[in-house]
């Protein structure tokens, strides 16, 4: 534990050299590890309460090897370091300032971070591999482009809802970061298709892109980027309206390693999807609300997409029985099936607990047409299932629900109900009680 007291009127205690930071307890005085007792109290002796490691030479913390102290320290987020450890002695700060400790920074939602604190990090620190700066607002372009420059070995970028930043950010990451192959910077207005083109002039070992609510990047954009980046395995869209069949097809052609698509609300129809069935390693598909897909396009996906685990087509109203009867025939890998809003009955339900051995989760929230007969089938005759989703499924009685939880105690049952209990089940585990709350 850190203490943070500060006493002015508390004599400075010489450290020992070895390690820097430990204070020597006078002859048949007592440890006190959390530092606990009045700062004034040995004041006397020489002996300092500032530092928290009030224990003998023999038992100190700082006689561990560094090796240790540094892995303990390596499970305090970026802010304790900073904050808290790095303030207790100057061996702890000298450890704090590690290099292991800044090859990963993440500085998400603090608001506190500004480009002068980026770069400084830049400036001292050349070896940062992975930055977060999501939801701090108060970086700007000039901060990150200063890191990028200084860090050439950066791979992972992380920059959600920085509505602040503009395309130039990225496009100094793209030519100051060879070894760029993440980048996630969804919800940014200020992005275009110019800073698409840079990653795909300059970061050809790109792997995984995250461009969701990014509204001014359109196909020209998306094109450039999938030609110049060959190796890409995860392309994540979402509500991209000016992103079209085109960027799917171009995808698929010019990006044979993808595994993970999304293009969740994009302006994108059933002659697009088509192309997907040309990736033979794709294992998950994210078709949330297209406006225009097909039942037979989905078929024909599932059909050749061998090793697709994970399928979402939820907020799709024309998906139905029959394209859920053919994925759980042909869907030999299919884990996780997803088809909250769609246009399914008890029939879909049966159908995938008799013809498939493989699919664990199925969520049919809101699906008006499910009714007890669909869940309960769905729950005897399913060997795999773990995971059944009915919230809102207002067919389906509470009572049918309650008696499955106990018949088939291997499946978890989501409702309102059973999802409010677990809640409450969780709760109480940590400690939370009503009276608790009600007091507070």
């Amino acid at each position: 534990k850190v203490c943070k007291r500060k006493c002015a009127e508390v004599q400075r205690c010489t450290p020992c050299k070895q390690p820097r930071c430990a204070f020597p307890v006078p002859e048949g005085g007592v440890e006190d590890g959390g530092g606990s007792g009045d700062a004034s109290s040995n004041s006397g002796t020489g002996h300092c309460h500032l530092c928290p490691l009030d224990v003998i030479d023999t038992s100190s913390i700082n006689r561990l090897p560094s090796s240790i102290l540094l892995k303990v320290f390596s499970h305090l987020s970026v802010k304790e370091r900073c904050l808290c450890a790095s303030l207790v002695c100057k061996y702890w700060r000298d450890l704090c300032l590690d290099f292991q400790f800044w090859k990963q920074i993440d500085l998400s939602g603090l608001q506190q971070v500004n480009d002068d604190l980026l770069v400084k990090i830049a400036s001292r620190r050349q070896n940062v591999t992975e930055l977060n700066i999501s939801d701090c607002r108060g970086v700007q372009d000039h901060g990150v482009c200063s890191l990028a420059a200084h860090c050439p070995g950066l791979q992972r970028y992380t920059a959600y809802r920085c509505k602040q930043l503009s395309d130039l950010s990225l496009s100094s990451l793209a030519l100051h970061c060879p070894l760029l192959a993440k980048v996630h910077v969804g919800n940014q207005d200020k992005l275009t298709d110019d800073a698409l083109k840079k990653l795909g002039e300059h970061s050809s070992e790109l792997k995984d892109i995250h461009l969701g609510q990014c509204y001014s990047i359109t196909d020209e954009g998306m094109v450039a980027l999938s030609k110049g980046c060959p190796k890409l395995q995860r392309i994540y869209m979402q509500e991209n309206k000016l992103v079209t069949d085109k960027s799917v097809r171009a995808f698929a052609e010019h990006c044979p390693e993808l595994q993970f698509v999304g293009f969740m609300g994009c302006s994108v129809t059933s002659l697009g999807v088509i192309h997907l069935t040309e990736l033979r390693n794709l294992s998950s598909l994210d078709l949330r609300h297209i406006s225009e897909l097909n039942n037979e396009t989905v078929m024909e996906v599932v059909r050749k997409c061998r090793n697709l685990s994970s399928l979402n087509l939820c907020l799709n109203w024309s998906i139905n029985d029959r394209c859920v009867e053919i994925i759980a025939k042909e869907g030999r890998s299919l884990k996780e099936l997803y088809l909250v809003s769609c246009k399914i009955t008890d029939h879909a339900l049966i159908a995938i607990g008799q013809y498939s051995s493989t699919i664990e989760t199925v969520d049919a929230g809101w699906c008006k047409e499910i009714t007890d007969q669909g869940a309960t089938q769905i729950a005897r005759s399913s060997k795999s299932l773990r995971y059944l989703g009915l919230m809102r499924c207002d067919k389906v009685n509470e009572e049918t629900v309650e008696r499955l939880v106990v018949q088939y105690p291997h499946i978890v049952f989501s409702t309102v109900m059973q999802d409010c209990k677990r809640t409450l089940e969780r709760a109480y585990q940590m400690g939370w009680s009503p009276n608790t709350s009600t007091a507070s």
